[in-house]
């Protein structure tokens, strides 16, 4: 009897995998395998179909149960599938009477698709756990759902609109998970930095960021994920500022380099917004690290609109890229732009890999000679405050927080000495 859950997408995903098995577990289900399914891409779609009929080959005789972004937007393409029991939508996974009726019913009589309309939900709640099994790091939700509608994004309609967990229950959440061993906590939604208008008195995540370090002094580190730069508020860049346990690391919903395609793709930033953004952030914090999500051939982008995002890796000093090849999904209005041929696509896509490269291989030459503070997650593996993998030459213990010497690096990761 065993509850296995394979995980695509985000670290939200990865926080609502955890919730997730555990609720299938306490309602007695076994030879269960669960996909949590992302939708960012047509490619992120196809491998969730890929592994899902892989999974079936595998483990003959287990129940495969289809949920996630892509089941919530595509829920008769995975109930199409013959290897699938299940197909549940984003709303009804993170409820435990969905996994109980599952247990009750069984395969046999219980409905096949169980996906509700997603844009209908109007509140988020927290789902206590102690930790994240197999992790040093744990993740908490503090929003879901995203309100704005960039012309390339499906995750509004695979998420529904924005909604905020109470300030108080993340802090009983963090508090929960630092009794029980976690050193490193991050704040994880679909569009973070919305978090707290739609809660009575419209707290910030700023204000949410600064209350966990007040109220949790044990909390070694904190962790912000993606962020949409345009709307971060004055409590936040004074935490950046100011408090050590924020982690010196940021990434960052930038999406292109060029005004008229952020334009185009309905983004609420421009260039020299960005740019200014990462200076001063910079200044507060001068350690600060930053990563950032690019898309590469959106509709009618030329080779001079395309340079530039090449440039903006430079231009605001970004280390660790997340790049898309652009991919035009049903029902969005960039899928029906001008497409820029899938050729071009992907060899923009292969340039601005290259150009994040280079930006991370100078990163590691700079970090050389330093002394680093590292969260162990493996016996091998750790990162610095400013997610940078560290190799280590001896095991040393997960979990722990070590301070070394980086003595090399190699392509991708630091070398403790």
């Amino acid at each position: 009897m065993s509850v296995e859950v394979v995980t695509f997408g985000c670290r939200l995903n990865a926080y609502e995998s955890e919730a997730m098995q555990r609720h299938a577990e306490a309602a007695g289900l076994g030879e269960v395998v669960i996909v949590n399914t992302c939708a960012v891409t047509a490619e992120a779609t196809r491998q969730a179909r890929q592994t899902i009929r892989k999974l079936a080959r595998e483990r003959p005789g287990a129940r495969i149960m289809v949920t996630g972004c892509a089941a919530q937007v595509e829920p008769g393409t995975f109930a199409a599938m013959p290897e699938v029991a299940n197909v549940l939508g984003n709303k009804e996974k993170m409820q435990a009477a969905t996994w109980a009726t599952l247990r009750d019913f069984g395969v046999a009589s219980s409905e096949k698709v169980i996906v509700d309309d997603i844009m209908a939900v109007r509140e988020t709640a927290v789902h206590l756990i102690d930790g994240m099994r197999g992790r040093t790091r744990a993740f908490v939700q503090v929003q879901n759902g995203c309100d704005h509608r960039c012309t390339f994004c499906v995750i509004p309609y695979g998420r529904g609109p924005s909604r905020s967990v109470p300030m108080g229950a993340v802090v009983d959440q963090v508090r929960t998970l630092v009794e029980h061993g976690s050193r490193e906590v991050v704040l994880t939604g679909v569009d973070i930095t919305s978090y707290g208008r739609d809660l009575p008195g419209e707290p910030s995540l700023g204000a949410l960021a600064k209350a966990l370090l007040r109220h949790v002094p044990d909390l070694e580190r904190l962790r912000i994920s993606s962020i949409d730069s345009v709307e971060a508020d004055r409590d936040l860049l004074d935490a950046i500022a100011t408090e050590p346990r924020l982690m010196p690391h940021l990434h960052l919903s930038l999406q292109a380099g060029d005004d008229l395609i952020l334009k185009r793709m309905k983004r609420r930033h421009l260039r020299a917004d960005a740019i200014a953004f990462c200076h001063e952030v910079r200044r507060l914090r001068p350690d600060m690290v930053f990563g950032a999500d690019l898309i590469a051939g959106f509709p009618t982008e030329d080779e001079t609109m395309f340079e530039r995002s090449l440039a903006i890796v430079d231009e605001c000093g970004l280390t660790h890229l997340h790049v898309f090849p652009f991919s035009p999904r049903p029902g969005t209005p960039a899928a029906r732009m001008p497409q820029v041929a899938r050729a071009v696509v992907k060899e923009r896509a292969r340039r601005l890999r290259e150009k994040g490269d280079e930006a991370l291989k100078r990163h590691l030459a700079r970090e050389v000679g330093a002394r680093r503070r590292v969260l162990v997650e493996t016996n091998e593996m750790g990162r610095t405050e400013g997610f940078t993998p560290v190799r280590f030459m001896r095991p040393v213990a997960a979990g722990d927080i070590v301070e070394v010497t980086i003595a090399g690096q190699n392509r991708r990761e630091l070398i403790a000495g």
